[in-house]
């Protein structure tokens, strides 16, 4: 990847691997899809490669992207989905022409429509949102702990009680604080 451009947080849920495209929304926002070509990285190292992609393409990207975390937020807290959210969500779906193929390995792959084009990819990380959010996969939808982070996340763990959105940056992050302020109000005995 280029440099100068943060590292992308990728999961196993494609919609809310999406949602992390910015992140730290609570904080220092970071965007990690800043420019049309940082989005057609992303699409490609989440098994949607697409040739080329428009300011405006991003654009509606990046729409897609806050409707998804908006309506997944709402659904983590039961609230009711916000319908922007929700209509922004089903035109990318519908607008989308993709289909699921089987590779020679026994695993599905998203096959785009003969242009490539982002809308088609679009379109798979939508119906993937529809999918989670409607509660049609296995897990529940959560929101991280972190408190400059509080992305929506997908936990499929069999307790299902993950608190953070990864383990690596918003888990470590709060595990070494919290370390620091016992360290502090312990101090190390002299001996």
């Amino acid at each position: 990847m280029p440099a100068g451009f943060p590292d992308f947080r990728l999961g196993s849920v494609l919609a809310t691997s999406f949602t992390a495209t910015l992140t730290e929304r609570r904080g220092d926002a970071v965007e990690r899809i800043p420019t049309p070509q940082r989005l057609v990285d992303w699409l490609a190292v989440s098994g949607l490669t697409v040739e080329s992609c428009t300011t405006a393409q991003l654009e509606l990207a990046r729409e897609l992207r806050e409707s998804i975390h908006a309506a997944a937020t709402a659904a983590a807290v039961r609230d009711a989905l916000p319908a922007s959210a929700v209509q922004i969500i089903n035109d990318c779906s519908i607008r989308g022409r993709a289909a699921a193929v089987l590779t020679p390995e026994g695993t599905r792959r998203w096959r785009l429509g003969s242009a490539s084009c982002v809308e088609d990819a679009l379109g798979v990380i939508a119906a993937d949102a529809v999918g989670i959010i409607a509660g049609e996969r296995d897990g529940k939808l959560a929101l991280c702990a972190s408190p400059t982070c509080q992305a929506a996340f997908f936990d499929t763990s069999q307790s299902r009680t993950r608190k953070w959105c990864d383990m690596n940056t918003c888990g470590n992050r709060q595990k070494k604080a919290r370390f620091n302020a016992n360290q502090r109000k312990s101090p190390r005995s002299a001996g």
